[in-house]
C-alpha cells in the first residue's frame, strides 16, 4: 500500500477523523487562549498605564478623598464617621461613604479609570496601626499627565478643606500625621501679651520667612529657634497657635518625653516635618527630668526611650539638621535648661511670658467687655493689683467666663481669680 493510499484510508476512517477533529479544536483553542493572553499583556504594556499609591504615602488620604467624591455610582461602600465643630461649639456628625476595597471605575476628563483598592489583612501599617492599604489607578494611553492631574486636583481639594484652619500634626512612629481635625484659626489679637512682645516675635519671624536668600548668600543655616518661658497659664502655647494661624502655618507638636523617643527618631522627625510648619517642643525641661528619674528607677520607667541632650542639640543645629525650619520651645523653668540648648544659633529669640501686667489686665477686660470704658478697665487692673497677688491670663479668663455679661460683677469679685 502506497503512502497516498494509506492517507486516504485514514481519512475515510470515522474514528480517526473524529479524533483529529477534537485534537485540532483543542489545539486551536489553546493557541487562541495563549494568543489572547499575550495580546492582553502586550496591550497593557503598550496601551495602558498604572499608578500605585500606598497608605504610607502622604498623598494617600488626599487621593482617597478625591476618589470618594468622584466615585458616586459605586455599589460597594464603606462608611467613615466624622465629627465637625461649628463656630458656636456645636458638634455635628457626618457619614462619608467611601469606596470599599475592590474595583471601581471613575471618569476623569473623559477618560475611564479603573480604581483598585486593596487591603492586606495580614499586614499592618506600623505607623498608624491600621491594615496596610494601597490604591492602584489604571488608565488607557501612555500620557502620565492624567495621573499628575488627578494628584494635583486631590491636593487642591485637600487644601481647600483646610483653608482658613490650622492643621495640627503629631509624631506617629517615624511619620507626621494630622491630629484631630483642622482647627479654626485663632486671631493673633485674642492672645494678649505684654506690650510689644507679640510685635517683636511677629516682626522677627516674618523677616525670617521673607528673606531665605539673605541666609543662603551668607552661608548661614536657614533656620530659626524661639524660646518662650514663664509660669504656666500665661499664654505660651496659645500664642504659638495664634501665630501659626496668622502665618498660615501648621503646627507639629512633639513630645520629647514620649516613650520610644530616641536621637535618631528625633532627627528624622525634625528633618521630615511638613513645609510651612512650626515645630513645637513643649516643656523641654521635663524631657530630661523624666530621663533622670528613669535612671534612678529603671523598673518604673522601663521603655522611656534613649533621647539624650547631645542628640537634641545635634538635631537642632547639627551637620544633618534640617533647613528652612522654625522651632518653638516652651518651658516653665528656664533655669533647668542646659545653657548649650539655649545658646544663640539654637535659640535666637527668648521671650518671657510672665504673669499679667496692668496692661494685659486692661486689654483682656476690654476684649471681654468691649462696651466698657478705658477708665473702667484701669479700675479693674488697680483692683486686681490691690490684692498683692500675681495672676495669670488663664486665671483672669476664668473670672471673665464666670461673669460673661456682667463687667460690674467681675470688677466687684476679683478675689474669685484665685478661688480655683
Amino acid at each position: 500500500m502506497g503512502l497516498m493510499e494509506m492517507a486516504s484510508s485514514l481519512t475515510d476512517n470515522p474514528y480517526f477523523g473524529a479524533g483529529a477533529g477534537l485534537f485540532g479544536l483543542g489545539f486551536a483553542t489553546a493557541v487562541l487562549k495563549k494568543g489572547t493572553q499575550v495580546s492582553m499583556i502586550m496591550f497593557r504594556r503598550h496601551c495602558m498605564m498604572s499608578m500605585e499609591v500606598v497608605s504610607k504615602d502622604k498623598c494617600y488620604d488626599w487621593l482617597l478623598n478625591w476618589i470618594t467624591l468622584r466615585s458616586t455610582r459605586t455599589q460597594h461602600l464603606s462608611v467613615e464617621t466624622t465629627f465637625t465643630q461649628s463656630e458656636t461649639g456645636r458638634i455635628r456628625t457626618h457619614f462619608d461613604f467611601v469606596p470599599s476595597p475592590g474595583s471601581h471605575f471613575i471618569v476623569h476628563k473623559s477618560a475611564w479609570i479603573r480604581v483598585e483598592r486593596t487591603r492586606e489583612k495580614q499586614m499592618l501599617d506600623m505607623h498608624r496601626g491600621v491594615p496596610w492599604e494601597s490604591v492602584t489607578l489604571t488608565a488607557f494611553g501612555r500620557d502620565r499627565n492624567i495621573f499628575f492631574s488627578i494628584l494635583e486636583e486631590a491636593k487642591i481639594l485637600a487644601l481647600e478643606q483646610t483653608e482658613g484652619r490650622t492643621v495640627m500634626y503629631t509624631a506617629m512612629g517615624a511619620d507626621w500625621r494630622p491630629f484631630g481635625y483642622p482647627r479654626k484659626k485663632r486671631p493673633i489679637g485674642s492672645v494678649v501679651l505684654d506690650k510689644s512682645v507679640s510685635e517683636r516675635i511677629m516682626t522677627d519671624i516674618k523677616e525670617f520667612t521673607n528673606n531665605p536668600k539673605w541666609y543662603m548668600d551668607r552661608g548661614i543655616p536657614y533656620r530659626r529657634g524661639y524660646l518662650l518661658y514663664g509660669p504656666p497659664g500665661c499664654g505660651k502655647s496659645s500664642y504659638i497657635t495664634a501665630l501659626a494661624g496668622e502665618l498660615d502655618f501648621s503646627i507639629c507638636v512633639m513630645n520629647l518625653s514620649e516613650r520610644g523617643m530616641s536621637d535618631d527618631r528625633l532627627n528624622h522627625l525634625l528633618t521630615t516635618a511638613p513645609e510651612q510648619s512650626i515645630v513645637l517642643l513643649e516643656d523641654v525641661d521635663a524631657a530630661f527630668l523624666n530621663r533622670d528619674l528613669a535612671q534612678e528607677n529603671p523598673v518604673m520607667y522601663q521603655g522611656m526611650g534613649r533621647l539624650t541632650l547631645s542628640g537634641l542639640l545635634n538635631a537642632i543645629d547639627g551637620v544633618a539638621s534640617a533647613e528652612a525650619r522654625i522651632i518653638f520651645m516652651t518651658t516653665n523653668y528656664i533655669d533647668r535648661l542646659d545653657p548649650a540648648l539655649i545658646r544663640p544659633g539654637r535659640v535666637d529669640i527668648k521671650e518671657l511670658i510672665d504673669y499679667s501686667t496692668p496692661f494685659q489686665m486692661q486689654q483682656m477686660f476690654l476684649r471681654f467687655y468691649p462696651d466698657q470704658s478705658q477708665e473702667k478697665a484701669e479700675l479693674f487692673s488697680e483692683t486686681v493689683e490691690s490684692h498683692g497677688r500675681k495672676c495669670s491670663p488663664a486665671q483672669l479668663q476664668g473670672l471673665f467666663l464666670q461673669k460673661k455679661d456682667d463687667p460690674i460683677s467681675a470688677l466687684n469679685n476679683t478675689e474669685l481669680i484665685w478661688s480655683s
